[in-house]
């Protein structure tokens, strides 16, 4: 009932008029309660999405050691401001920190939360390997650098030849020269011409294609096109065999685009 008294839920922190606070509510009040915390770890993880579970305890980190109170462990750390966000009015750790303290826990698929961080637009693959060249003796740095290094798309040095030669192509075919690793709706293309609303990812056949790369790489390509991108994609394999007609190909979409495309947005 809405009495306007007002129920203590920790020391120092009181809901006005009833007790029936929900999960947002209850972890605002446990990061009050132990200023200058910030919610982490599992409850960050809730909070952006990465864990299916709602955690029954309140997970904080504090620039100062705190006890243990019920239902609330504050973990100690000393955070930069990059590691620190708000969500909903709450002080949490970034999506790249939060992963990073939940790969302390052996018992945790990295990779999965990496895919879930990417299905909620969440992986700034910049930002996460910023996070782990500052995490020092961070107990979870080793595992989450080494998933992080393995979810690369393709090795860097094959990545960064496919991605010379389709550039070196489509110059010396006359092409309009595309923006390259450009975020856009989120995500990361390889080749984007803005103007046709068009992209091209550049795939290493050898090394793409688990089951989960599959469904995103489809949730990818539906996403930009409700954003109206269209993207098409070439494989080494096929850039190697027959690179006048994938040229030819990618062109041939381009002035398509043209056609029918209307004035694309500025890319910040």
């Amino acid at each position: 009932m809405q009495d306007g008294k007002l129920h203590r839920i920790h020391r120092g922190v009181y809901a006005v008029g009833h007790e029936g606070l929900g999960w947002n509510g209850r972890c605002m009040a446990a990061v009050l309660a132990n200023e200058p915390a910030v919610a982490s770890h599992i409850t960050a993880g809730w909070a952006w999405g990465l864990l299916r579970s709602r955690p029954g305890t309140f997970h904080l980190t504090a620039p100062t050691r705190r006890h243990r109170k019920e239902r609330v462990v504050v973990h100690f750390a000393r955070l930069a401001p990059e590691d620190v966000t708000t969500v909903d009015g709450i002080p949490l750790t970034s999506p790249a920190r939060t992963v990073l303290d939940l790969a302390a826990d052996g018992s945790r698929d990295v990779g999965r939360l990496l895919e879930r961080a990417k299905e909620h637009r969440l992986l700034d693959r910049r930002r996460f390997e910023a996070t782990v060249a500052r995490a020092g003796g961070h107990p979870g740095r080793r595992r989450f650098e080494a998933v992080l290094r393995a979810y690369r798309r393709e090795p860097a040095t094959l990545r960064s030849d496919l991605e010379k030669r389709f550039r070196r192509l489509v110059l010396r075919a006359g092409l309009p020269t595309p923006q390259t690793n450009v975020v856009i709706e989120g995500y990361e293309l390889d080749a984007y011409w803005e103007a046709e609303g068009f992209a091209v990812e550049l795939d290493v056949y050898a090394t793409h294609g688990s089951p989960r790369s599959f469904e995103a790489d489809r949730e990818r390509a539906d996403d930009l096109l409700l954003a109206g991108i269209e993207l098409i994609r070439v494989t080494d394999v096929r850039l190697a065999r027959e690179p006048r007609e994938t040229i030819a190909c990618v062109a041939a979409h381009l002035a398509r685009r043209r056609r029918t495309s209307g004035p694309r947005r500025s890319v910040a």
